[in-house]
Parts: C-alpha cells; structure tokens; sequence
C-alpha cells in the first residue's frame, strides 16, 4: 500500500496543510513563491555553468538574456527565448525537494534543424517538440535521484514530465499536463 493514498494518509497530509496555511497565513504562502530563487545550472554539453536569482516577477533583461544565451541550441548556436514558466518549474522542484543542488542540462532549445536531425536517429524525439518552442529542458539535479526528480516534478502538474532511465535524465516542460 505504500504508493496508494489511502483515506487516512489523505486526511493526515489535508491536515497538515491546513495547519501550515493557519500558522504561516496566505501572505506569507505567496511571499514564499515571489522570493527570488537561486538556480545553479551546469550544461553537460558545453562544459558552461549559470549561476542566477530567478524571480519570474521580477527577471531582468541581462538575466533573461543570459537564460536564453545558456539554454540555446548547442548543435547550431541558435538562441531562442526560454518560457519562464519553465523556469519557475525547476525553482518549485526544488524549493519542494529542500535541494540546494545544480541542476545538469541535457538538452534546452533545440531548432527544427536539430530537431529534426534527432527524429531520423531516435524515435523517442517528438515531431513538435516543445524544445523547440523554449518550453521544455532535459535534466537531472545533482542532489537528488532523477526517480524522485521525476515524481516531484509529477507532483507539481506544470506540464509534461517524461523519465529516461537508460539515459538517466528527467524531460520537463509547460505543455498539457502529461507523463510517459
């Protein structure tokens, strides 16, 4: 019974929220998501690391730049811009994971041209790739298992959400919400 949520592990963690919402009040709860959060990036490809403080509110346009610079197409060098939305996922994760780690970049933007290049090599590599719209990011996090990676980010229901075992890495995006 341990991955079911039975009646009374339901009305346990009902109740547990209810008390945090009490005790820390609405205000508090929203300041908490407004915060700027610190992201560590490292990309596995170029070898590059992005240090920043994230707030979607409040993200300035050399960090904006920096993200999009950071996230582009490696293969082509094409940049594109980034959904901040994605953005706001990684930092959520790991604000709800207690994780301080740096998050690996497998694959951010990718153009049609890489795009397509990947569909006639692997299966796996959808024809409208949300990649390809700056909305979604391969990953893994440093301090964290890609398993419960994958089941945080599940938790969150901010998009689809893929698990490559073999590849050891976690697919994220802002599309309809979805797992595979």
């Amino acid at each position: 019974m341990q991955g079911y949520l039975t009646r009374r592990r339901f009305i346990s963690r009902t109740a547990v929220c209810g008390v945090s919402m009490a005790l820390l009040g609405p205000t508090s709860i929203l300041a908490q998501t407004k915060r700027p959060h610190p992201l560590r990036l490292y990309h596995t490809h170029t070898g590059e690391s992005l240090s920043i403080d994230f707030s979607p509110h409040s993200c300035e346009p050399g960090t904006r730049a920096a993200i999009n610079h950071f996230l582009r197409d490696f293969r082509t060098g094409e940049v594109h811009p980034i959904d901040t939305e994605l953005l706001s996922l990684l930092c959520a994760i790991q604000r709800s994971a207690g994780s301080t780690g740096t998050y690996e970049i497998i694959s951010g933007y990718r153009s049609e041209k890489t795009n397509a290049s990947l569909r006639k090599k692997s299966g796996g590599v959808a024809k409208k790739s949300l990649h390809m719209r700056g909305r979604a990011v391969d990953v893994r996090l440093t301090d964290l298992p890609t398993t419960a990676l994958r089941d945080l980010a599940w938790s969150q229901q901010g998009g689809g959400v893929g698990y490559y075992r073999k590849s050891n890495f976690v697919h994220l995006d802002t599309g309809r919400v979805r797992r595979w």
